[in-house]
């Protein structure tokens, strides 16, 4: 999180079409990629202040133009809309004399979020909304979409990233990641293989772990999905695997003590459950292929994670060296255990999803 005073914040704010004020202005620490500010009015939350790390999402002016194209689907009486405030100049969002790209969205006051759960009725609204989110954007138009991140979720790109980093990568840290290292050769080799051609191509958030839901703190129904900046094409599978990888998996993603992570069928069913709710834009195709994306999408987070580490830790923040690590060995129990699941999965979502 970069360091920004209470006056250079409430300075930004003037830039959008806000009443003029001081506002009371926190940090939230959760996000690996941008830094995020929770703007309050006395005690009341009303607004989201995001720096949107352009280093990362190089084209912020097409990644905003996603977000509200998506706007404009996502509501509903079982969906929460949230808006974008206008700059007062023209465009989505307020670009700063430093360069840096700067929004504001409405905030849902009562909302929280977790960043995994033993509750089946969480499951269940996790799976619930996510299948809401995807069939209220079967209405969008995919030209309208730019790749935020290109490629993001390519397991031949991740592969090619990873091959290229062990050639440069410090011998010491080589020799401390053996394992992991044996471990992605491993499962590459079964992923490279998985024929997506007949897959039909969806707008998705392409990001959707549990902490991505806010939730109702009275009723703990889902209200929405949050972080839309992956936000693009791509196919159901992803948004999928990465919610089977935080729900189902009742561990902190840089777990450690790897006894702890599990696969959870109670949270696993119920998740399905609450997909079925709205499962019924799912092809026979998507449907077959399903557990592979929880094998999938553990897997893609991990490599990243890994390469990352092996890259000396340029893309995600670290609170410790070896956080990278530890993230990417955690993520790959996951991959095995969801693997040591396809048969199992494929008979859940036969027998919910038909």
């Amino acid at each position: 999180m970069s360091t920004y005073s209470s006056e250079e914040l409430n300075e930004l704010l003037g830039h959008f079409s806000l009443p003029q004020k001081e506002y009371l202005i926190k940090p939230l620490t959760d996000g690996l990629i941008n830094d995020t500010f929770l703007i309050f009015d006395a005690a009341t939350p009303l607004y989201i202040l995001q720096r949107v790390n352009h280093l990362v999402f190089t084209d912020v002016k097409g990644l905003m133009n996603n977000i509200q194209q998506a706007f404009k689907y996502l509501k509903g009486d079982d969906y929460t809309r949230i808006t974008l405030v206008s700059p007062k100049t023209a465009g989505s969002h307020y670009i700063s004399p430093t360069g840096n790209h700067w929004r504001v969205m409405t905030y849902i006051n009562g909302s929280t979020a977790y960043n995994t759960t033993e509750d089946a009725n969480i499951a269940f609204e996790a799976g619930r909304i996510i299948s809401r989110f995807n069939s209220l954007l079967q209405q969008a138009d995919l030209e309208d979409y730019v790749d935020t991140i290109p490629c993001f979720h390519d397991i031949s790109l991740r592969q090619e990233q990873f091959k290229s980093t062990i050639k440069t990568a410090a011998p010491e840290k080589l020799e401390i990641a053996e394992k992991a290292i044996v471990f992605t050769n491993t499962i590459l080799e079964k992923l490279t293989a998985l024929d997506l051609a007949g897959l039909p191509v969806r707008v998705c958030h392409n990001d959707t772990k549990l902490n991505n839901i806010l939730f109702s703190k009275e009723t703990n129904k889902a209200l929405c999905l949050i972080d839309l900046d992956t936000l693009m094409k791509g196919y159901f599978l992803y948004d999928f695997g990465d919610a089977v990888r935080t729900i189902a998996n009742t561990a902190p993603e840089d777990e450690q003590d790897h006894s702890k992570i599990i696969f959870d069928k109670k949270l696993f069913e119920a998740f399905i459950n609450g997909l079925a709710t709205n499962g019924s834009f799912l092809t026979k195709t998507e449907i077959e292929i399903l557990p592979w994306g929880a094998v999938l999408m553990p897997f893609l987070h991990g490599i990243r994670a890994l390469t990352d580490y092996l890259n000396n830790n340029i893309y995600y923040k670290v609170a410790y060296e070896n956080q990278n690590l530890d993230r990417s060995l955690s993520l790959y129990s996951f991959t095995q255990k969801a693997l040591n699941h396809i048969d199992y999965m494929e008979g859940v979502l036969k027998e919910k999803l038909g």
